[in-house]
């Protein structure tokens, strides 16, 4: 029985991680869970699955989740980012989740790696901030890296066809979420309601408007860059409407690789849960034949320049990814606060990635200081707006 930590336990992620761990008792064990601010789910996640081990995301929620629990429970309840880490690095557990939305995924999978966990990685985050230095730690410490976004499930699955050496293209495909055939003007007066309501996948409000900006895919870019140890210019991105074809790996002799799936997240989750076996998961099948049409598109770097701004910010290196994630936190949170618009993100965004001084992408701390000084001229770019 594998035994995990799960963090971010009450997002849309963790909750089809829990599903998954649900449905397979004999297989998997829940020993550390944590969440951020839905204390009420979270006391029933715990509940339910008895972890180890518990955190929540605000200290001043602790009072509140031991009032939701058994007295028993309390010594266990940690908080903060502190708890996140503790979550991580539990002695009993063998494999950590990490399904936080943010950069307060980054000190979290560092502790599991450090601790000698297998680390299962839907918080690309983590990868855009400190790529080189979270690879060189997962060699250091001899662990095991699985991708859980859908894209990088498929790309990692894809390459089991071949030698790595012979890899020639990575293929990342987006659905182009709501706004693939809005015009420029139509783009600026965008309402976060139209930029949550995505075609294809139920996710949460952040990844949404990431989508919705194509920042989503940047990331994913960059985060591919790392995990599968390419160099920028062998990173595509089509656009895919479907959502069918998950992502593509092209060879050198010219074959190319597709993942093809329904879009449920259970999917790439038991993969990495289960890996390198697969389960059964009884969930629908996809139909080829019912499918229709597989479409594919060119994005439109003029219509969502964010994808341009990631590869952008990948060539500059350093610490400019983390400055492009920490400005895009911020800017996002921003638009769904109501306090800028929809293609300002973008242009936010990119005036916070200039003004961020550039520093070694192997120094944790540099890594710290340039999200918290992209974080500040954001927030001051939108008080200017």
């Amino acid at each position: 029985m594998k035994a995990l930590s799960l963090l971010g336990s009450t997002g849309s992620i963790g909750t089809n991680v829990l599903a998954v761990v649900r449905q397979f008792p004999e297989r998997f064990r829940v020993v550390g869970l944590s969440a951020g601010r839905n204390v009420d789910l979270f006391a029933q996640q715990v509940l339910e699955f008895d972890p180890e081990c518990v955190s929540v995301g605000d200290p001043a929620l602790v009072a509140r989740l031991a009032e939701c629990l058994p007295p028993s429970y309390r010594s266990r309840i940690v908080s903060g980012l502190d708890g996140n880490c503790r979550v991580a690095s539990w002695p009993s557990a063998s494999m950590v989740i990490s399904a936080v939305v943010g950069a307060v995924g980054l000190l979290p999978a560092l502790a599991a790696i450090r601790a000698g966990k297998d680390l299962g990685l839907a918080n690309k985050e983590t990868l855009v901030m400190a790529g080189r230095l979270m690879m060189e730690a997962v060699r250091e410490h001899g662990v095991q890296l699985l991708p859980i976004d859908s894209e990088h499930s498929a790309i990692f699955q894809a390459l089991e066809a071949g030698r790595r050496e012979d890899v020639s293209r990575i293929i990342l495909t987006a659905s182009g979420g709501p706004f693939r055939t809005w015009s420029s003007e139509a783009l600026a007066d965008a309402t976060s309601d139209q930029a949550l309501a995505h075609p294809n996948w139920t996710m949460g409000r952040k990844i949404s408007i990431d989508s919705a900006t194509l920042m989503n895919k940047g990331l994913e870019v960059i985060e591919a860059r790392w995990l599968f140890d390419v160099s920028p210019e062998q990173i595509d991105v089509v656009v895919h409407p479907q959502s069918i074809v998950h992502s593509l790996v092209e060879f050198r002799d010219g074959s190319v690789v597709a993942q093809l799936g329904i879009p449920d997240m259970r999917i790439p989750i038991a993969y990495a849960l289960s890996y390198p076996e697969r389960l059964e998961l009884g969930l629908s099948r996809l139909g080829l034949a019912q499918c229709g049409g597989l479409t594919f598109e060119q994005p439109d770097h003029d219509r969502f320049p964010a994808l341009r701004m990631a590869y952008e910010a990948l060539a500059m290196g350093g610490v400019k990814p983390a400055a492009l994630n920490a400005a895009n936190e911020v800017a996002v949170e921003a638009f769904l606060a109501g306090r800028i618009g929809f293609t300002q993100i973008a242009e936010i965004v990119g005036a916070a990635l200039r003004m961020t001084e550039q520093a070694d992408e192997l120094d944790l701390q540099a890594i710290l200081a340039a999200d918290r000084q992209a974080r500040v001229l954001t927030e001051q770019a939108i008080q200017a707006v």
